[in-house]
C-alpha cells in the first residue's frame, strides 16, 4: 500500500512539472518554438547572411527572453502549420498570421497589427483598377489569408478570370515578374516592404480585397501559453520595446495591441 502512495505522488509531481503545453508537448525544457514562414518579408524570412530575420521574429525574441525561455525557430510549410501545431512541433504560428476568418480554430493573443490584403501588379502593367482584371490571372499563395479574402470577395472572384495558387507569397511574384499572371493578392506589409525595401518593380492598386488582423495562434485550448506570450507583449507595449522594434522595420510605430 505504501509503495502505491509513493507512485501516485510520484506521478502527480510529475503532473505538475508540465507547463504550457502545444500539440500535448510539455516546455519543461524551457524552450518556445515559433514556427513561421521563413519567405514572408519583412515578417520572417532568411537574411542574406542566411539567419532568420523579421519583425515577428524580433518579437518572438523579446518575448522569449522576458519568459525566460529559449527561442527556437521553426521554418515551415504554410500549408502543414496545423500539423504542425496539433503535432506539438511549434508552440505557436507567429508570422503575419490572420486572425480573421480563423477566430474558432486557434487559440489566439490579442491583434497587434492591422493588415490589408491588396494586388500588386508589374510597375508597367496598364492594370491600373479593380475593373482592369477582368478575365485576368492572379496568383496567390496557397492556404493564406489572401486566398481566403478572394474566397470572401464575391464581388473580386467573380471578376478575374483564372487563380494560380503558389506555395509562398515570394513565388508568387516571381509569377508576375515571368509574366506568367497578371496580378498577385497578397499581405500590404509584404508587398509594400518589397517594393520599398528590397527594390521590386511593382505598383499596388489602390482598392482593397479585404481587410484583417494579424495576431499569434496558439493550438485550440492552449490558453496558458498565450496568456503569458499577451502578457509579455502588453509589457513591450508599456516600456517601448514594441514600439522601437516597429520603428526599426517599419520606421514607425505601427502596432496595434494594447492601444485600442
Amino acid at each position: 500500500m505504501k509503495r502505491f502512495i509513493m507512485i501516485i505522488l510520484a506521478a502527480a509531481l510529475a503532473a505538475a512539472a508540465v507547463s504550457c503545453t502545444a500539440g500535448g508537448k510539455s516546455n519543461e525544457k524551457g524552450t518556445f518554438t515559433v514556427g513561421f514562414d521563413k519567405e514572408f518579408p519583412p515578417m520572417g524570412f532568411v537574411s542574406e547572411g542566411g539567419s532568420y530575420v523579421g519583425f515577428d521574429l524580433d518579437l518572438a525574441g523579446e518575448v522569449a527572453k522576458r519568459l525566460n525561455l529559449e527561442l527556437k525557430l521553426q521554418p515551415i510549410d504554410w500549408s502543414a502549420k496545423n500539423f504542425e501545431l496539433e503535432s506539438g512541433n511549434v508552440d505557436c504560428i507567429w508570422n503575419g498570421f490572420t486572425i480573421n476568418g480563423r477566430e474558432d480554430e486557434y487559440t489566439w493573443t490579442s491583434p497587434y497589427m492591422n493588415n490589408n490584403q491588396i494586388v500588386v501588379v508589374n510597375a508597367d502593367s496598364e492594370i491600373s483598377s479593380f475593373k482592369d482584371l477582368s478575365g485576368k490571372i492572379v496568383a496567390v499563395q496557397d492556404d493564406s489569408s489572401a486566398l481566403t479574402a478572394i474566397e470572401n470577395n464575391a464581388d473580386f472572384k467573380g471578376l478575374i478570370g483564372e487563380i494560380v495558387k503558389t506555395e509562398t507569397n515570394l513565388g508568387a511574384l516571381m509569377e508576375l515578374e515571368s509574366g506568367a499572371v497578371d496580378a498577385v493578392v497578397m499581405d500590404e506589409i509584404v508587398a509594400r516592404y518589397n517594393i520599398e525595401k528590397q527594390g521590386g518593380n511593382y505598383k499596388v492598386l489602390d482598392e482593397v480585397v479585404g481587410a484583417e488582423q494579424f495576431g499569434v495562434g496558439f493550438k485550440l485550448g492552449n490558453t496558458e501559453l498565450c496568456e503569458k506570450v499577451e502578457s509579455a507583449l502588453l509589457k513591450m507595449v508599456e516600456d517601448g520595446s514594441m514600439a522601437r522594434i516597429s520603428e526599426s522595420w517599419f520606421g514607425k510605430d505601427i502596432t496595434t495591441i494594447g492601444k485600442q
